[in-house]
């Protein structure tokens, strides 16, 4: 157990969180820095949010600053906007006094020490001084950093049974850090697995997003959800998909945290598309649909996995064997749809790659360059096509479903042959159609 020792020098919070604590400790309120950031600090890894816990209620937090928002107010959180308008949580000492499995309800009035008691793991039960640099460490969190350890706090059944949320988080932490779950821990994790379907579906997505944007090797994560229960608890789909279903999110590069989160968005969503190739496009949409995904998400990985189904093995024999024709990449093209393809080939390349142990399976990227040159070169849909449903009526096929089928028998043929996209030669095509089937 340690407490009082000299802060790291890693430990640095930025200039506007210090001014927070330094104006609740010259009012009087014992505060300190918390979670996560202290714990990435003494990693020697960058964090964005540095959270504070201090002595201070909520209602003398906001007293004593003008901008604030009730941020869980209940729980005791309260949003402090520093001169920047960037928001800090501060929270009040807590403890829990009932809960559920899901929801605490807390107490204020308690010391830092019973406030880091309520936390799931000894590494993130951690709290640091701005005011005298010292850090409080009751449970051994930096002893548990340096032997790559996640442990729950004092008896880890009662911590499950508390929020059976931190089995999840476990796992996120154990492939984040690429830490071992010491085996008490891990024994409760295992006690608590049945009982993990209290937990809201919403929670059960937000912990695989946060897995997908923060873990380098999700693999890792994903493995002991399988291995624990926790899938056939939460999402059975998943129980049984091959072992490289989950090592392929490992072949989609490393989460971004440059502030460019549009790439790191499409690197998540890409991750998750790997989870579901091997199952049906429907029972991915319904397995989506059961976490609450948003209509977005769910349609983006639903069509990428209907590619898959569709053109995926053609294309990677094609490519193995050095053969990708233009004709062939028109089709997947097509199939995967231009604002698809890009992101169908990184998905593609990141399962093939998992299969053979390789960052690149041959003739992947060739196939990349060239196709994504295709997809917005050549005619790809009925839309392309430089006739339309009333030009065929014109020729006298009859309104319905005719249309459609000859709409989409000439795309077959502009789609191996883009020279055929001309008026003269698709009315001409048409014509033909109509007098082999008279």
């Amino acid at each position: 157990m340690t407490q009082g020792t000299p802060a790291a020098p890693a430990l640095n919070p930025p200039q506007e969180v210090r001014r927070i604590a330094a104006r609740l400790t010259a009012a009087g309120f014992e505060t300190w820095c918390v979670g996560g950031a202290v714990r990435d600090a003494l990693l020697g890894q960058a964090h964005a949010d540095w959270d504070l816990a201090t002595a201070a209620t909520p209602t003398d937090v906001r007293s004593l600053f003008s901008r604030t928002v009730p941020h869980g107010i209940e729980f005791g959180t309260i949003g402090v906007l520093d001169r920047h308008g960037v928001m800090h949580e501060v929270t009040t000492f807590r403890r829990d006094v009932r809960h559920d499995g899901r929801h605490a309800v807390v107490e204020f009035g308690v010391s830092l020490d019973e406030d880091l008691a309520r936390r799931d793991f000894t590494i993130n039960a951690i709290a640091y001084s701005t005011e005298t640099g010292e850090i409080r460490d009751p449970f051994g969190g930096q002893r548990d950093l340096k032997a790559r350890v996640v442990r729950a706090v004092g008896e880890p059944g009662a911590r499950m049974v508390e929020d059976r949320l931190r089995a999840l988080r476990a796992f996120r932490f154990a492939g984040r850090f690429e830490f071992a779950i010491d085996p008490p821990t891990w024994s409760a994790i295992l006690d608590s697995a049945p009982h993990l379907s209290r937990l809201s579906r919403e929670r059960v997505r937000q912990e695989i997003e946060k897995t997908m944007d923060q873990v380098r090797r999700p693999s890792t994560a994903l493995l002991l959800w399988r291995q624990s229960g926790a899938f056939e608890s939460l999402i059975p789909a998943l129980a049984s998909v091959p072992d490289v279903a989950f090592v392929a999110s490992d072949y989609i590069g490393a989460p971004d945290l440059t502030g460019r989160p549009e790439l790191a968005q499409s690197r998540s969503r890409n991750r998750l598309a790997t989870l579901f190739l091997d199952l049906p496009a429907i029972r991915a949409r319904e397995t989506l649909e059961s976490l609450r995904a948003s209509n977005k998400e769910t349609d983006w990985v639903t069509h990428q996995v209907d590619s898959w189904h569709a053109v995926g093995l053609p294309l990677r024999a094609a490519a193995t064997a050095g053969n990708v024709t233009e004709s062939l990449l028109r089709r997947v093209a097509s199939k995967a749809g231009r604002t698809y393809f890009s992101d169908f080939m990184r998905i593609a390349n990141a399962r093939w790659s998992a299969e053979t142990n390789s960052r690149t399976v041959p003739g992947v990227w060739r196939a990349y360059r060239r196709g994504t040159a295709i997809a917005f070169r050549d005619p790809l849909s009925i839309g392309d096509l430089a006739v339309d449903g009333s030009d065929l009526m014109d020729l006298g096929i009859p309104p319905g479903p005719a249309v459609g089928t000859t709409l989409r028998r000439l795309l077959e043929l502009v789609i191996e042959n883009p020279e055929l996209n001309t008026r003269d030669a698709l009315l001409e095509t048409a014509r033909g159609f109509g007098q082999s089937a008279s």
